[in-house]
């Protein structure tokens, strides 16, 4: 099958998919099957993850013709995620990323999660040969959106988005076998008090991971690959209750330049992703409904960021959740709203990532 691109169309997605580089339509005939590959791992690559430490890798098969992605425990975060909940949402984005471009492509991938019971790091086989029917134009819309998204941790406007949105915003989660609510009343004021107390208790005791993530002083020009550059810290909290977590604390910034100061939101909109329960198969889907979620968020010029402060605490984690409302566990915090799209982050090569064999 080597050098042979299998397409599978139901008619061409967007008029065909072009290359960033070179604007020419992907075709049979105009790449080789192993560039289609590192289009959809690039794109796969985009998604988001705690520190961004990108903690995937992908196995392409030649003679299978399909993707299997795997944790990489090399970039897992003992002391903040023990459970290696995190680094499985993380993954479970990078799928969805990778379905979008497959579905963008003209490909119809088939997904089994978890298709190895006896090895934890194979979190999901794509197969690119077989076809799962149609092509899905929610998918394969929201594929400008992966370029597009951004973490923001700059100040959002105090306005609130169209119910008409927000409800499309659920049914995005709901589409990948999740729940998401949008928090109010007493139910977000706890919320935002749980979140403060864990950032409060982590600038005390210290974070470990963040302090091998953290790139302080280092610039995206520096071709470090991974964690959080100094130019996408955003801001210090002048006032206001955004749950959004200070890098600059204890550290001394790149030359004379200060961070700044700014005001965030008083009233910020949250939303909890939950699932019915916790286990790995939950984590991974939790990961596409997270990255479905802000996908549409970005294609309708929403911000998004991510609160992870309380997850990493377990005494802390289940306190997010509604008694009254009775969804399952809570497996993100997002904070979405009106206000600048924030810095890019830098990514690995394709070549770390992908592995090609026959």
């Amino acid at each position: 099958m080597a050098g042979h691109v299998e397409f599978v169309h139901d008619g061409p997605v967007d008029g065909g998919r072009r290359s960033r580089t070179e604007g020419v339509l992907m075709s049979p005939t105009s790449f080789a099957r192993s560039e289609v590959v590192e289009s959809l791992v690039r794109d796969a690559s985009m998604a988001p993850s705690m520190h961004n430490a990108q903690p995937w890798r992908f196995r392409y098969s030649r003679g299978g013709d399909s993707i299997t992605l795997r944790a990489d425990p090399e970039r897992a975060m003992p002391h903040a995620d023990p459970q290696l909940r995190a680094l499985h949402l993380g993954c479970g984005a990078a799928l969805f990323n990778l379905r979008v471009s497959a579905q963008h492509a003209g490909f119809r991938p088939v997904v089994t999660p978890l298709p190895d019971p006896d090895d934890w790091q194979t979190l999901a086989h794509v197969s690119l040969r077989e076809s799962a029917g149609t092509i899905d134009p929610g998918l394969a819309g929201l594929y400008p959106a992966i370029a597009q998204r951004r973490t923001s941790r700059q100040p959002f406007d105090e306005r609130p988005i169209p119910d008409e949105l927000a409800n499309r915003l659920v049914e995005q989660a709901r589409a990948e076998g999740a729940q998401l609510a949008f928090l109010s009343g007493w139910h977000l004021s706890l919320v935002l008090d749980v979140i403060e107390e864990a950032e409060l208790d982590s600038q005390h005791s210290g974070d470990p991971d963040e302090q091998r993530w953290v790139r302080t002083g280092v610039q995206l020009s520096d071709a470090v690959p991974d964690g959080i550059p100094e130019t996408a810290f955003g801001p210090r909290k002048k006032d206001g209750r955004a749950p959004v977590r200070d890098f600059t604390r204890g550290r001394s910034p790149a030359g004379d330049t200060e961070p700044g100061t700014a005001s965030f939101e008083h009233m910020p909109l949250l939303g909890l992703l939950c699932t019915e329960h916790d286990h790995p198969y939950d984590w991974l889907a939790a990961g596409q409904a997270m990255e479905r979620t802000v996908l549409a968020a970005t294609r309708e010029g929403l911000a998004t960021s991510f609160s992870t402060q309380a997850l990493e605490r377990s005494e802390l984690r289940w306190l997010l959740r509604d008694p009254v409302w009775g969804a399952g566990p809570v497996q993100m915090v997002i904070r979405l709203g009106y206000g600048a799209p924030g810095r890019a982050t830098p990514r690995r090569p394709v070549r770390e990532v992908l592995d090609i064999v026959e």
